[in-house]
């Protein structure tokens, strides 16, 4: 019982932390942020606002869905890079299930 306890202990120790990556996006060529989300899965990338340089923005973007809560599907937002001011990602957002009107019985 003692060696199986042990061997948990040590289990959890050598076990790698899962942390999300941070980039910034602006330094980036569009293709290698893309690479990076895909690559990686999820990744927060930050960049500066256009309206407001001296705001720094940032947001959680991920490769699909299967890095989405359960409530949640992935609709395509645009970063900045740095060869061009749109780079397509996926991003995580809510999702009303009364907004599928179209999928509801009609009583």
């Amino acid at each position: 019982m003692k060696s199986l306890l042990l061997a948990v202990c040590l289990s959890l120790l050598a076990a790698e932390a899962q942390a999300i990556s941070r980039y910034n996006s602006t330094s980036m060529s569009c293709d290698e942020v893309q690479a990076r989300v895909y690559g990686e899965g999820a990744v927060i990338l930050r960049y500066r606002s256009t309206r407001d340089p001296s705001l720094p923005l940032y947001g959680r973007y991920v490769s699909d869905r299967r890095f989405c809560s359960h409530d949640e599907v992935t609709e395509t937002k645009f970063v900045p890079a740095a060869d061009t001011r749109s780079c397509p990602v996926r991003e995580c957002v809510q999702v009303d299930p009364d907004d599928f009107f179209i999928f509801r019985r009609r009583r």
